[in-house]
């Protein structure tokens, strides 16, 4: 429960009925120390306690840090953290950790994911997706059936080689800086599980999958693989996650509507997890 703090007016009533804050507490004055430019913003300078999991749907645009960088100002918490990084070029599912709930972050990151990608065929990407540069490599427009083959070829129990353009730690440091820097990076293979593989569109040369894998699964990978299977070359060209173990895309809320209320109102309990 919290005392004497500021928080806009509009936030109040919702505070209130979640319990948050005594229905009795005076607002305080906005501190005078908070810029002038943020009192038209939805940024709040709440000190609220929270624990538990929050979906959020994570844009396109932004790095899986940036979203703990917004939810901490505009809910007021400090501690919050992620189970499972989105690429800045991916969007959908995040599920982020307030509180208590950051000692799970290792357990939930280990559940399936389902994502739908769209794969670009005809090139590869030095990072193996949109950001890359491209080497064209056939024009030769493979057909429905062998996109297929290809797809069925790539499920089960695989070994992945990552790229060395991801977050994987090498001695240390991230694999993508060493790779940006110049280095050469030799990528450790990894055993993955790719469970589905569903065909959703086909127009050449673009390709729209809908997969559920393991936890660790690079589907930049995946679609680098198909790209040499079907002798096209290809790179990931659009993802997003739908699916994290038994949480939905369609449960998440959006990141601009995450101030203190919205996040206190749709936070889950996962004490029992």
């Amino acid at each position: 429960m919290l005392n004497s703090v500021w928080l806009p007016r509009s936030a109040r009533p919702k505070l209130v009925q979640l319990g948050l804050i005594a229905a009795d507490v005076p607002p305080t004055k906005r501190p005078s120390s908070l810029p002038q430019a943020l009192s038209h913003q939805p940024t709040s300078r709440i000190l609220i306690d929270m624990n538990g999991l929050l979906l959020v749907n994570k844009p396109i645009g932004i790095t899986s840090f940036d979203i703990i960088r917004v939810l901490r100002r505009k809910t007021g918490v400090r501690k919050i953290g992620h189970a499972g990084t989105l690429d800045p070029l991916a969007s959908g599912l995040m599920l982020m950790l307030f509180g208590t709930a950051c000692k799970q972050a290792q357990s939930f990151s280990k559940l399936d994911k389902r994502y739908v990608a769209q794969i670009t065929l005809g090139a590869t990407s030095t990072t193996g997706d949109n950001e890359g540069d491209k080497t064209p490599v056939s024009h030769t427009a493979p057909g429905e059936a062998a996109v297929l083959a290809a797809l069925n070829k790539f499920q089960g129990q695989l070994t992945q080689i990552p790229s060395a353009y991801s977050a994987i730690k090498i001695n240390g440091k991230e694999a993508y800086k060493r790779a940006r820097a110049g280095e050469k990076v030799e990528m450790p293979s990894r055993e993955v599980i790719v469970y589905e593989n569903k065909l959703v569109s086909y127009a050449y040369p673009i390709v729209e999958i809908d997969t559920k894998v393991s936890s660790g699964t690079y589907i930049r990978t995946l679609a680098q693989d198909m790209g040499e299977e079907l002798g096209t070359g290809a790179y990931l060209s659009g993802l997003v996650r739908t699916e994290v173990g038994e949480f939905q895309l369609t449960e998440a809320i959006i990141l601009d509507e995450a101030d203190a209320a919205t996040a206190a109102e749709h936070m889950r309990d996962v004490t029992a997890n």
